[in-house]
């Protein structure tokens, strides 16, 4: 199975993911959640793998921008829906490979992951 970064290209993390990936000659598929659309069966696995707090990145700025009473009492369904309706607020870049989803980037993570 090929390997599939989701994000949004102008993300700083992405882009770090990225050029590591291009560096170490790994192939991808590149998926802009923006441009190609989340669909909402595969979010609810990453929900169901990861767990919605890891993956509803509360730091950022499409997060933070959210008045207060749509911050206050999150649940899963609450921070899927927030989520689908902007993808922004998904913490970035999530991967998927052979039947595997992690969220993040981490050079030294990754080296041991991917090692040939």
């Amino acid at each position: 199975m090929t390997m599939i970064l989701y994000g949004i290209p102008n993300c700083d993390t992405v882009k770090k993911a990225r050029r590591w990936l291009d560096d170490q000659d790994i192939a991808y598929r590149f998926h802009d959640f923006r441009k190609d659309g989340l669909d909402p069966g595969l979010l609810q696995r990453w929900i169901d793998v990861l767990g919605w707090e890891k993956l509803l990145n509360k730091a950022g700025t499409t997060f933070r921008k959210l008045p207060d009473d749509a911050k206050a009492g999150l649940d899963a369904a609450s921070a899927k829906a927030l989520m689908l309706d902007q993808p922004a607020m998904i913490r970035r870049p999530v991967v998927e490979q052979d039947d595997r989803v992690s969220v993040g980037f981490s050079a030294d993570e990754w080296r041991a992951r991917f090692a040939r």
